[in-house]
């Protein structure tokens, strides 16, 4: 990115570029005004979290750190704790305990939003508003500019992100016109569009026809290979598997593997998945396969 477009980002005190800091401000003002001094800091550094949710512990301790240019597939069952785990990291749930630092910031002094790009769970790009498929994407700028009228480079980056996700012919066209693969790849140009260091989707393949499966899949491809970090919470691996660098597994809000990614699909892509072979007798123990037991 270039360093006027960035200085237009709405970025305080510094420019920042290919993620190097510019001088012109001190490592303590950096810290204070949310900037991260360290250009070599991971994007995401979880430990000890603990989170609840309606008074029931739902994240219990655990520890994540996602280094840059990996990708990262958060996996585990239902109710494991993995959409509060990215939502903690993206301040919409609040942790009770532990610490998160997110590009060498503590997240409380954290304020460089741009940097971010977040896809959340399971809504639709309409929300109930009447708005254009252009009209949801370029709200995706709006962390790097203040106010005013989009500019050029706001306008070259929508195109590009409806561009990636191939919708760019339906631009003009109401979000409520769209089936619920469209809406999911709307939703991934609009984080696309701020031109995001690290990007953060949570479950973005779910209720995806397969065509749409394999557009995301190229798009990620691509900001994988642009230098885009990635954490994603998946069900399954499916046609994202190549892309993914390391796996964590979450079981009963606690991280149970932490390593290579399993090689199946569906729930037997999870370490440790139980089940009962068909053959087996009906009361048959399970057969254990790894670290979810």
């Amino acid at each position: 990115m270039k360093a006027e477009e960035t200085r237009e980002s709405g970025v305080t005190g510094e420019s920042r570029v290919a993620g190097k800091s510019v001088a012109g401000e001190s490592g303590a003002a950096r810290e204070e005004s949310g900037v991260a001094g360290d250009p070599a800091a991971d994007p995401i550094s979880l430990r000890g979290a603990t989170a609840t949710l309606g008074g029931r512990p739902v994240l219990r301790g655990i520890d994540l750190t996602v280094r840059r240019g990996e990708v990262v597939a958060l996996l585990g069952a239902n109710g494991s704790g993995k959409s509060t785990a990215v939502r903690s990291i993206v301040g919409q749930v609040p942790l009770s305990g532990g610490e998160l630092t997110l590009f060498g910031t503590p997240r409380r002094r954290f304020r460089d939003w741009a940097r971010i790009g977040y896809v959340p769970q399971r809504t639709t790009a309409a929300s109930g508003v009447p708005a254009t498929v252009r009209e949801v994407v370029s709200a995706g700028r709006l962390a790097r500019r203040r106010f005013g009228p989009p500019r050029k480079a706001d306008r070259a980056a929508v195109q590009r992100a409806l561009e990636l996700v191939g919708m760019a012919d339906r631009a003009r066209d109401p979000v409520s016109a769209l089936s619920g693969g469209q809406h999911q790849r709307v939703l991934i140009a609009r984080a696309l569009a701020g031109e995001p260091e690290l990007l953060i989707m949570d479950e973005p393949m779910a209720g995806v026809d397969l065509t749409s499966q394999e557009i995301l899949a190229g798009t990620l491809r691509e900001q994988v290979a642009g230098g885009a970090t990635v954490l994603l919470v998946l069900h399954e691996l499916g046609p994202l598997e190549p892309l993914i660098d390391r796996a964590v597994v979450l079981r009963d809000g606690c991280v149970v593997h932490d390593g290579p990614p399993p090689k199946a699909v569906g729930q037997h892509a999870l370490p440790g998945h139980d089940h009962v072979h068909p053959h087996a007798a009906p009361d048959a123990e399970p057969i254990r396969t790894g670290l979810l037991t």
